[in-house]
């Protein structure tokens, strides 16, 4: 009996698409493992088998720990039939291509003076990542169509909101919604300025109380408060101090440690800008903008934050894997702690275990009334038995409103391009992205064809006709 540990426990089935995933994978696992409430079998999926296989080992392992209260086994699924019939829970994060088309993406369009420093989701490079994600999409909601209807599904797959909106068009009875870190972020950001600026410790976000807006990783907070303070005169103050210096939260994150972090200016720009918390890390932020903070790479560096590079990415993984390694040999010992994501309590909250507010990626229902109806907006929403309710944030911004729709527009542009596979309407979204504002036409063009040409073993054969 799986639940032996705990009798009383939900005993679940969860399919994992991109089970080989080396990392965030592991967090997941020992999340589930800590957790007494649930346990089950976890079905890992994926084209790259023997990824799948290895995690099966540390998966296994780490349920076997013995700081773990639940028990999961792992198994590997030969199909995605196989992985989804019977599941409960669909997880999806994968990497959509290799690094040869990720460096693509971020690196071809410095040829025209672009200069990207993540590139996964708007301009050059996050248009041709959904070109090769949105087919892959289309079969994966086909998929869960037939053989999981009723499955709660959960995307972590960048782009982010093209991913949750392609689930929907294809299966629009889909219980899919998309979650991300970013946002958590900015709320940690607040606590450590409650902190340093104000003296008061021991705040977690959890503490705050926030009215989320916007889309993935171009999210903004309207409102902000801990116990009845308006954190936002506090917020302006921390932004006219810092804004210059940038902010280290502490100095335990400064951004010349890693590819990940950074001094906040941009985020304390764009607020000085418009009166609003822009919440999500900066080189994300960075990319929805005219090219501002992106012109090249001196400016990024005035800016406080870093190109993430795909020769970086290439010795992370090659790093993740030397540690995957590691983990299944014994050399190095496993430690069970919280990863930090929110996966597998909203699992719970929608199993009846707890209700639970949380931001979260899914199709506008009036949330944000002055956005288009069905385009994947992020927001706060009450995760409950069976349900996720989203949380009405209001009107957006009339100054920010223009940045947002753009975006919301040329996605919904993407994917019809996408599944007609019509090079007219994705040239012309392609271009209609800020940071392509000062490439020519012509070199646009050039740019174009290269960059779809680079996608050509993921994308359909309609696009070369």
């Amino acid at each position: 009996m799986i639940c032996e540990k705990n009798p009383r426990a939900k005993e679940l089935n969860v399919a994992y698409i991109g089970g080989g995933s080396r990392g965030w994978a592991w967090g997941f696992m020992m999340d589930l493992a800590m957790d007494e409430a649930m346990c089950g079998t976890v079905r890992l999926y994926d084209i790259d088998r023997p990824a799948a296989e290895r995690n099966k080992i540390i998966g296994n392992k780490i349920s076997a720990h013995p700081d773990a209260v639940s028990r999961w086994e792992y198994e590997v699924s030969d199909s995605l039939k196989d992985a989804l019939t019977g599941a409960d829970f669909v997880v999806i994060s994968i990497l959509p291509g290799t690094f040869e088309e990720m460096r693509s993406d971020v690196h071809l369009p410095e040829r025209v003076g672009v200069y990207q420093p993540v590139g996964d989701t708007v301009g050059a490079g996050g248009f041709m990542r959904a070109m090769r994600t949105i087919p892959m999409y289309v079969t994966i909601a086909e998929a869960i169509r037939d053989y999981a209807p009723e499955a709660w599904v959960i995307n972590y797959t960048n782009p982010m909101s093209l991913c949750v909106r392609t689930l929907y068009e294809v299966f629009p009875k889909i219980k899919a919604f998309g979650c991300c870190h970013e946002v958590f972020g900015a709320q940690r950001l607040m606590c450590a300025m409650l902190k340093t600026e104000e003296g008061i410790e021991g705040v977690t976000r959890h503490d705050l109380y926030t009215t989320v807006t916007g889309i993935n990783h171009f999210t903004w907070l309207t409102r902000a408060s801990y116990k009845g303070i308006d954190l936002m005169p506090m917020y302006a103050r921390l932004a006219d101090k810092y804004y210059e210096t940038g902010y280290d939260e502490g100095g335990d994150r400064n951004w010349m440690n890693s590819h990940f972090n950074c001094a906040q200016r941009v985020k304390f720009d764009l607020f000085r800008r418009y009166g609003v918390i822009a919440a999500a890390g900066d080189r994300h932020l960075a990319e929805f903008t005219a090219p501002w903070y992106t012109l090249n790479p001196d400016v990024v560096r005035e800016w406080k934050y870093s190109l993430t590079t795909v020769d970086w990415r290439v010795k992370d993984l090659h790093d993740r894997l030397q540690r995957s390694d590691d983990l299944i040999s014994g050399k190095e010992k496993l430690v069970l702690k919280p990863s930090g994501e929110e996966g597998h309590l909203l699992l719970k909250a929608v199993l009846g275990l707890g209700d639970l507010v949380s931001n979260v990626n899914i199709p506008n229902r009036g949330q944000i009334p002055n956005l288009p109806l069905g385009s994947v907006v992020e927001t706060n929403a009450l995760f409950g038995r069976d349900r996720i309710e989203p949380i009405y944030a209001g009107t957006m911004p009339s100054n920010i409103l223009p940045l947002v729709a753009r975006h919301i527009y040329n996605q919904e542009n993407t994917l019809t391009a996408a599944l007609r596979c019509d090079r007219k309407l994705g040239f012309s979204t392609f271009m209609n992205d800020p940071q392509m504002s000062a490439v020519t036409v012509a070199d646009g063009q050039k740019l174009f064809d290269d960059m779809l040409e680079n996608q050509r073993a993921y994308l359909p054969k309609a696009w070369f006709k």
